[in-house]
């Protein structure tokens, strides 16, 4: 069978064309001929595994075939997790390139090449050595940590030759050089050590073992192994994701060993490196909750959009909010919020999404009159929006379910309300704007036909069936794997009708989407691991409380900035688990509900994307639009300050997350967007089809206060204060304190 892939003859209406195909990224490299056969064969299978794995699917089973070395399902969980880390840093180290800048043909650095290939040496012996412990296991060998000839294998026959290749081989990266086509002998090499790593601790975890980790009976094996592996995940997260979470790890790992000198509520007793590291690549660190989602909730749905991008239906999403918004004054920023609101909440990261959907839609709000540095604010707004924005949150709510063990459908009502605050705020904000540069719509003819569209409204059947689902009772993987089957059948409906070389497209990218998001959970696995070996947590949490004693307003304020500063520079979900096990747990001590807590902790990592000085979704769209980055990432902080505010609330109203009787829900809601009403008239100085004076608008922020803060006497004092402000308004017509902006200046 063949794909048909050729568009239908009326698409030149069409906007968004590809607008969900993924960015290539500067050190990502683009093989050809058979070593792109492989690595795309390879991306695939590993994307199919997670498929096959999470839904119980074994070939053996199915066809009374055994088949060596087949993985049986479901695997143990260990087991799974390990070989997950372990096919994310093979595919990522041969994907993305330790440097960015790539030589021309015969301008490599082969003596680099050469030394690399040495170090395969190495690496493959500790892999041998791996599968030799196996051997002697399953003949019945017992193992432990103790045995003198056990721990001089592990020592110099395994860990010895491991850590001179993984060390050398990450050195090496770092200057050798190679054509972006082609295979660097280095990555290679750390592909190798990946493996290694997972063979020996599959190996050991497989034994009794498993129960000695963090005691003087753990093999050696397991503490050099885990150095290996985290150092193997620290450097593809360098690549993949940048400095900013490497360097936080690399602080958080020195603190172990240093904990024991440091004064006040940081010191820590003493650990040492064999202890904290037999522990460390365990579920108390990286095989823990952010692995555990990243395994099973964010790996399922990352097939699910690759599903949707290879049928096309991303594309649809985008023209069908141009077709019904655009034509509405700044339309295409009121399409920014809608469609890159949907985006970023099944993508995970605000700054991925930022480039996807921006490079269409900040163009165009350039266009229609937006200063650029306001379009790249609300595209970088919105995007970090999709991360609050339910069912899927850009998997938070996975991770919030596992750390917490609160139901999922529980967290994703209780995320309806602020999700909806957030997104009214930006459209009121985008609105405002355009009424005082007195902007238009865009055209018709500029326009996707909204008739078209609306024949075409099938295609959000795939979003339809997953929320069903999930409320129906599934399970969430049950759920997302109906949900990719769907996308699949009603592409069947579309030009682009996803045969099996589709299929296999849409695994192959979601294998290679993967890599980043493993990589970065694995990486905030060590945060969270530190945190858990050392106490550090538990101490944060006594420091909150004696906060709390002075005021419970500054403890809150104080783990806001905290939250903040963890979640800088970081993707959403590592920035959620790391910020989660400092401040959540303490806001929990003084008393905050536990979903209240996390909810708290969760909003203000997601923020940090937009928040200066470290705001990577702004920066991306200043990238895209030209402006200034720092200006930008002031001018998304502005558009998206309701979500700043409206957390705090969650403390004094927990109807605003769902808790409460009818009444009460309904009323803290309704109030509540009149509150971010009246806050977004205030920052943007237009209320009601007037530019407002400063102090009106000082009064517009006190109502609006008022009206979030949600009790029926603090309702009413708003009403009346924005009652007063109209009033003087209407009446004394009091002389704006700026002068309104040229339209489309720059």
């Amino acid at each position: 069978m063949t794909d048909k892939t050729t568009p239908a003859e009326d698409d030149d209406h069409l906007i968004a064309q590809g607008v969900d195909e993924e960015p290539v990224e500067v050190n990502r490299r683009l093989y050809e001929g058979k070593s792109l056969m492989f690595i795309t064969s390879f991306a695939a299978l590993y994307a199919a595994f997670h498929m096959a794995a999470l839904n119980g699917l074994s070939i053996s089973e199915w066809t009374g075939i055994v088949i060596p070395f087949l993985p049986t399902f479901p695997m143990e969980t260990w087991n799974f997790r390990i070989v997950h880390v372990a096919g994310a840093l093979a595919l990522g180290f041969l994907l993305f390139a330790g440097r960015i800048d790539f030589p021309e043909k015969g301008q490599e650095t082969p003596i680099l090449g050469y030394a690399a290939y040495a170090l395969m040496i190495p690496a493959l012996f500790s892999l041998g050595m791996a599968f030799s412990f196996a051997a002697e296991i399953s003949s019945g060998k017992m193992w432990n940590g103790i045995d003198e000839g056990i721990r001089f294998s592990e020592t110099y026959l395994f860990g010895l030759p491991l850590i001179v290749a993984t060390a050398g081989s990450i050195i090496l990266s770092w200057f050798h050089q190679r054509e972006r086509s082609g295979l660097a002998a280095p990555d290679v090499v750390l592909a190798v050590c990946g493996a290694a790593v997972a063979a020996y601790l599959i190996t050991i975890y497989g034994t009794l073992m498993r129960n000695s980790t963090g005691t003087p009976f753990a093999p050696i094996g397991i503490s050099i192994a885990a150095v290996a592996g985290t150092a193997l995940i620290m450097e593809l997260t360098r690549r993949v994701a940048g400095m900013a979470l490497v360097v936080i790890a690399a602080i958080f790992l020195c603190y172990v060993f240093i904990g024991d000198k440091l004064p006040g509520f940081l010191n820590s007793p003493p650990i040492t490196w064999q202890r904290f590291f037999s522990q460390v690549y365990t579920d108390a660190g990286i095989l823990g909750p952010t692995t555990a989602v990243s395994s099973t909730y964010i790996i399922l749905f990352i097939i699910f959009a690759a599903f949707l991008q290879a049928s096309k239906v991303g594309d649809y999403f985008v023209n069908f909010a141009f077709a019904a918004a655009g034509r509405a004054r700044g339309g295409p920023a009121k399409v920014a919020i809608f469609a890159s609101g949907l985006m970023g909440m099944i993508n995970g990261t605000s700054a991925g999404n930022v480039v996807s959907t921006g490079s269409l839609t900040i163009p165009l709000m350039k266009k229609v009159g937006y200063h650029r540095k306001t379009a790249g604010a609300v595209e970088a707004a919105a995007s970090t929006g999709g991360q609050i924005m339910p069912p899927i949150m850009g998997a938070g709510a996975f991770i919030m379910a596992e750390i917490t063990g609160i139901p999922y459908t529980e967290i994703t009502i209780a995320a309806l309300i602020p999700a909806v605050l957030y997104f009214v705020s930006v459209y009121f904000m985008v609105d405002f704007e355009a009424a005082k540069l007195g902007m238009r719509g865009m055209k018709s003819e500029e326009l996707p036909k909204f008739s078209q569209m609306v024949r075409q409204v099938y295609l959000f059947l795939p979003i339809i069936i997953l929320i069903y689902a999930l409320f129906m009772g599934y399970s969430v993987i049950r759920a997302g794997a109906l949900a990719t089957m769907s996308a699949a059948v009603v592409s069947w409906l579309t030009p682009y009708r996803m045969g099996p070389r589709s299929i296999f497209r849409a695994f192959e990218i979601a294998g290679t989407m993967s890599v980043q998001i493993i990589a970065v959970c694995a990486c905030a696995g060590i945060i969270v691991g530190v945190i858990s070996l050392t106490g550090v947590g538990a101490r944060f949490s006594s420091l909150l409380l004696s906060l709390a004693d002075t005021s419970q307003l500054l403890a809150l304020f104080f783990a806001m900035c905290i939250s903040i500063l963890l979640g800088m520079g970081m993707p959403t979900t590592a920035a959620y688990a790391v910020a989660a096990s400092v401040v959540a747990p303490g806001l929990v001590q003084l008393g905050i509900p536990l979903l209240t807590a996390h909810f708290f902790v969760f909003y203000f990592a997601v923020l940090s994307a937009i928040t200066p000085p470290v705001a990577l979704a702004s920066y991306a769209a200043a990238g895209i639009s030209g402006a200034n980055p720092m200006e930008t990432s002031v001018a998304s902080f502005k558009i998206g300050i309701a979500a700043f505010i409206v957390p705090f609330m969650f403390f004094y109203n927990s109807a605003l997350l769902m808790d409460g009787s009818v009444l009460d829900i309904g009323r803290a809601a309704l109030t509540a967007v009149v509150g971010v009403f009246l806050l977004s008239s205030a920052v943007q100085g237009w209320f009601l089809g007037a530019v407002a004076a400063w102090f009106l608008r000082i009064g517009l922020i006190a109502a609006a206060l008022l009206m979030i803060e949600g009790g029926l006497i603090s309702d009413l004092i708003g009403v009346g204060i924005a009652a007063a402000v109209f009033a003087v308004q209407r009446i004394f017509h009091p002389k704006p304190d700026a002068a309104i902006p040229v339209r489309g200046a720059d």
